[in-house]
């Protein structure tokens, strides 16, 4: 099994779909000259010539164009630079790509992948540093992943590329350079977009994350490991729509749930999951859920505080013996 990096995977991703289908191109800012911000599109300006596109600074038009572009019949793969702009064109994201669908009645698609990374990095502070998912779970029309390794990467982003539906694929800044195990040749059954992962069975608590907080909550579970507590590790790496059978039915067997992310806990992504398992799986619950993110202020720039903001895995595992 090779080890390479989730920029790399998704590179791989990009160029396999790229020379299957020349509909597909990549439009934002630096994207040629410089291979992206993270170096996730490196080279494919050489490999495809006139169909890796540099833009103005402008996410209105970036957002716009692809949409156009995509009901004009391409497969346009668009690159936000910092998922903390994203912002700046809302009203393409929400009003245009999330409805031209359903308001045209099925006769116009937009096939469109938006790549967003985010994610707190030290140093990044309040305006480069957010995890806004759960903004877009609240949009119907739009699909949203998040994945947590390289691997997962790769298959998602070829899925994404491939659906006729939006998709906006957010990316943490910090996996960009982590390895990770990425066999040479892909599973033969492709990722279907909404299907989560059982990272880690187990019999006594479901612990649910997805990107960066994935690594988090595996921690976690290996400490509770030796204290007795058998954690079931659940990745969900789509948000919408994500995988509520599979977590439904690890709780109906566990009768424990947790459910940790990066970003702020209040309206986040947990939210709604943990209000799930109340309504359809509060019989089978033996203590009440736990949500872990991070506290409602903005990301702060000091590397000290920047620790207080995270979620660790001792703060769940303390809580997480209490539920016992």
């Amino acid at each position: 099994m090779r080890e390479i990096t989730f920029s790399q995977a998704t590179l791989e991703a990009m160029e396999e779909e790229m020379l299957k289908d020349d509909t597909i191109f990549v439009m934002g800012e630096d994207l040629a000259r410089q291979g992206g911000i993270f170096g996730q599109f490196k080279g494919l300006s050489d490999k495809f010539p006139g169909r890796i596109l540099d833009t103005p600074i402008s996410e209105t038009f970036i957002v716009g164009g692809g949409v156009g572009a995509a009901l004009a019949g391409a497969r346009p793969v668009v690159d936000m630079h910092f998922a903390d702009f994203i912002g700046v064109c809302m009203d393409e994201i929400y009003n245009q790509m999330a409805k031209v669908r359903y308001m045209f009645g099925g006769q116009a698609k937009v096939p469109l992948v938006l790549r967003a990374p985010d994610g707190m990095v030290v140093g990044g502070a309040a305006q480069h540093s957010q995890c806004n998912e759960a903004w877009f779970m609240h949009i119907p029309g739009i699909k949203v992943v998040a994945p947590s390794d390289a691997y997962k990467a790769k298959m998602v982003l070829k899925a994404a590329i491939e659906s006729d539906d939006p998709v906006i694929f957010f990316e943490h800044k910090v996996l960009y350079p982590a390895t990770f195990e990425v066999p040479e040749k892909e599973d033969e059954k492709p990722y279907v977009l909404g299907t989560a992962d059982i990272v880690k069975e187990g019999t006594d608590v479901t612990i649910v994350s997805y990107s960066v907080g994935l690594k988090t909550a595996r921690a976690a579970a290996d400490m509770l490991e030796k204290e007795g507590i058998s954690a079931e590790v659940i990745d969900l790496v789509t948000i919408s729509p994500w995988d509520k059978e599979t977590i439904l039915n690890s709780v109906k067997k566990t009768h424990r749930f947790v459910v940790c992310h990066e970003a702020v806990k209040q309206g986040g992504v947990g939210a709604e999951i943990a209000a799930t398992v109340a309504e359809e799986a509060i019989d089978y619950l033996d203590a009440p859920t736990l949500r872990f993110g991070a506290p409602f202020c903005p990301i702060p720039f000091s590397s000290a505080f920047d620790q207080i903001v995270r979620v660790q895995p001792d703060d769940m595992v303390a809580k997480i013996k209490e539920m016992f």
